[in-house]
């Protein structure tokens, strides 16, 4: 199994009602494979020396996951308030270092 994060987008077509994360956070755990997640706030970009740049704003909220690999994860999308919306979900594998 391998751990991917979901990261949401602000960019629905159409409302989302809170009340839709309950029945998709409970099907993720139900599989097994929710790990974790939160909504993103506000907060700043840091850097020693340089330029900073700006924070990227479009990114609301995360998900991490545990799947078998990319096609289970496009699968566990169904259902997921941001994505039945319309919005962007980013799929990123997090690589084990250990």
């Amino acid at each position: 199994m391998t751990d991917y994060i979901l990261l949401m987008h602000d960019d629905v077509t159409s409302e989302i009602k809170p009340s839709a994360w309950d029945p998709y956070l409970t099907k993720l755990r139900s599989t097994g494979t929710l790990q974790g997640g939160s909504a993103v706030g506000n907060g700043i970009c840091m850097r020693q020396h340089g330029v900073v740049p700006p924070i990227t704003n479009h990114i609301v909220g995360f998900i991490k996951i545990e799947a078998r690999d990319l096609d289970h994860v496009r699968d566990l999308l169904q259902g997921n308030p941001v994505y039945d919306a319309g919005g962007t979900i980013e799929i990123r594998e997090l690589p084990r270092t250990d």
